[in-house]
């Protein structure tokens, strides 16, 4: 037995300098390489994180902890509610029995735009500041360790990489050093708390909030930042109201948006130099009307100066004249201005009737769609033409006029027989700005775009040069002689002319015959082509003052106007023959295909968009397209605007367009889109499919 114990004490004696040994080596190697590769883990994420206490802390008391964030050049941080991609700051604490850490508390974010999606973001330094509670009975002059696990996402506009750091500070309990100076600055940049409590409502699919904010103070560059998620669509554009010393914010509603909500909070951005205000809101009642505020182009991101989009406007306007979706009135300028030759007075004067009928429109056009747009409606430019009552009403002037360019009867302000008369120059220029205006052409989609975004009277003055663009080739006739001269001359030429545009106006009634069908169902088509007739058989019959049968025909449109109506009945989604195998457009499908990395073309189109049409048939709807889409494998994805479409018109307004067409190109890969003319090419399509 002795034996065995000596043998024992002999081993032990001869092992513990080996284990001695080896702990020794390892404490050696962890000394040599663990700092650097805990240099190479702050070297590996791209926004540095640093744990900083304020100061002691007091027992029973709380002490202020900052996360100290620098993100690399070209790199950003998210705010709690990062938006529409992204997420926040995670962590998990390992603290003391006894000790808690309180919420976080951010800075004053920044928006960013990309790909029509945003991102609440932070693009410079920032600290994120948290009280953590000290137990009252922690003694005096201890030191306790603490630390936390943190996760982040760091993204560049085209990559993100999610990051983590394992981060301590130690806190000091009981007087000691003075406090870290910088957290004056820290607290100073988190946006203080309103005393008072905001107020909310929903409706018409908006989120609508009344922050108390004193009339007098300075509101440069507002956007508000909504905590809860899911709640707002947050790349729709933001409108503000002062309602005395209420500022109340029109939110629109994401899809799916749970309207029981009954506490809201977030943050007013005020301006651009980080400046903000947080607050909290409860259901109640928000008040209506108030003072749009005027917050100044340099708010919207990527917006021309004034001048320049009035130019865009007026240009736009002009080339309207040569666009497709002008050509079905292109018979009533052929009659006017042909008539116009007849004297230089009668030519000014319908020039300038003609040129206030053009105008009076579209700022009609444009006031209406300012005004539903306030009202809560996602409506956008030539949003007319998605209402059923308003393509029937178009299809009986186009066929009243058709029958008018046949000889059935002679309407004064359509009439080429006689002189020329102002009011109906006048009633030309109403229904051609009426007509031409449902498609954008080059120049015109940024202007009306900024239209939708700008305060409302540089809105109404985009509008107007949009109409006097439109104006400007009769006008000018009007007014330089030697433009007139040389226009034929008055004769029986004339009334030839007219009959042969009765052509055009005809194929004109069958395409709004055919949106008939489109928006309200085969029924409704048929009722309001029978309207259109009736109409034309009471002007027949009151010319040749029939008058029991002009009572009759009365009574039978009087039944028309109350049937049609309710045989309103919109067909189910055609999904029509295309060469391209494009998928329905969403947001969500635009991010599956951008995620796959292969090239994505996205169009926005409407039936009753000619230069849409035009547009699909010389560059999209071609094999050499289908051919060079399949080789690249580019993700084809259509957004049809016929009828109204909520999240179609959001996306158009994010992107600035004001509506159809709109064409982007998005690379492979990632990146920004390309945003295409309004005109394509037969090779515009397979030229970037090619490039890829």
């Amino acid at each position: 037995m002795r034996d065995k114990c000596n043998i024992a004490r002999q081993e032990r004696h001869f092992a513990m300098p080996v284990i001695r040994f080896i702990a020794s080596l390892l404490a050696l190697l962890a000394a040599i390489f663990m700092p650097s590769l805990a240099a190479a883990q702050v070297r590996a994420n791209h926004i540095a994180a640093e744990l900083v206490a304020e100061g002691p802390a007091t027992p029973g008391g709380t002490v202020e902890l900052a996360f100290v964030m620098k993100p690399e050049e070209g790199w950003h941080g998210y705010w709690a509610n990062p938006g529409d991609a992204g997420y926040g700051m995670e962590l998990a604490w390992s603290l003391p029995q006894g000790w808690s850490a309180g919420d976080l508390t951010y800075p004053v974010p920044q928006t960013l735009l990309i790909s029509g999606m945003m991102n609440h973001v932070y693009e410079g330094p920032y600290a994120v500041l948290v009280p953590l509670s000290v137990p009252a009975g922690v003694p005096s002059g201890t030191v306790v360790p603490i630390s936390v696990e943190a996760n982040w996402l760091a993204c560049t506009d085209k990559i993100c990489v999610p990051e983590q750091a394992l981060l301590a500070a130690s806190i000091k309990v009981g007087p000691g050093a003075p406090n870290e100076p910088r957290f004056d600055g820290w607290r100073a940049a988190v946006p203080p708390l309103i005393d008072q409590a905001a107020s909310f409502s929903f409706g018409n699919n908006k989120l609508r909030i009344g922050i108390p904010l004193p009339s007098s103070l300075e509101i440069a560059a507002p956007h508000l930042f909504l905590s809860e998620t899911g709640l707002i669509d947050y790349a729709a554009p933001q409108t503000f109201r002062r309602n005395g010393d209420m500022l109340v914010a029109e939110l629109a509603l994401a899809e799916g948006a749970d309207r029981s909500a009954q506490a809201i909070s977030g943050i007013l951005k005020l301006d651009d130099s980080g400046n903000g205000v947080s607050f909290a809101g409860v259901p109640g009642d928000v008040p209506k009307g108030g003072i749009p505020l005027d917050t100044g182009r340099e708010t919207v991101e990527g917006l021309p100066a004034f001048p320049l989009l009035l130019a865009m406007a007026l240009a736009g306007g002009l080339l309207l004249n040569i666009m497709p979706c002008v050509f079905p009135i292109l018979s009533l300028k052929a009659l006017s201005l042909a008539r116009a030759g007849e004297s230089e007075a009668e030519a000014r004067r319908e020039g300038l009737a003609y040129t206030a009928g053009v105008i009076l429109a579209c700022l009609g056009l444009g006031a209406l769609m300012l005004a539903l747009r306030a009202g809560g409606a996602e409506i956008g430019w030539a949003f007319q033409l998605q209402e059923p009552g308003v393509v029937a009403a178009l299809l009986v002037l186009a066929v009243a006029i058709t029958a008018n360019f046949a000889g059935l009867y002679e309407l004064p302000s359509l009439s080429v027989s006689g002189g020329g008369q102002p009011m109906g120059a006048f009633g030309t220029g109403l229904l051609a700005a009426f007509v031409a205006t449902p498609c954008t052409g080059p120049f015109m989609a940024a202007a009306m775009g900024a239209a939708l975004l700008l305060p409302p009277i540089e809105a109404m003055l985009l509008f107007a040069a949009l109409g006097l663009g439109i104006a400007l080739p009769f006008l000018a006739l009007g007014f330089i002689p030697a433009l007139r001269r040389r226009l034929p001359r008055p004769g029986k030429w004339m009334n030839i002319f007219r009959k042969v545009m009765a052509v055009p106006m005809a194929l004109t009634a069958l395409a709004l015959l055919w949106l008939c069908w489109r928006l309200g169902g085969s029924t409704f088509a048929v009722l309001a082509l029978w309207i259109a007739v009736q109409i034309v058989l009471i002007i027949v019959t009151y010319q040749r003052a029939n008058w029991r049968v002009l009572a009759v025909e009365v009574i039978a449109l009087a039944a028309l106007l109350v049937i049609t109506p309710r045989e309103f009945a919109p067909p189910a989604a055609v999904s029509e023959s295309s060469l391209i195998a494009a998928k329905p457009f969403s947001e969500a499908a635009l991010a599956e295909a951008r995620a796959s990395g292969k090239p994505v073309f996205v169009w926005f189109t409407a039936d009753w968009c000619l230069t849409c049409k035009v547009n699909e048939g010389v560059a999209i709807e071609r094999e050499e397209t289908k051919q060079a889409f399949e080789k690249a494998g580019v993700v084809a994805l259509v957004g049809d605007w016929t009828r109204r479409d909520p999240a179609i018109t959001r996306f158009l307004t994010a992107r600035g367009a004001g509506g159809v067409p709109l064409y982007l190109w998005y690379p492979a890969g990632g990146g920004e889109p390309q945003q295409l003319p309004q005109v394509l090419t037969p090779s515009s399509l397979t030229q970037l499919a090619e490039g890829n």
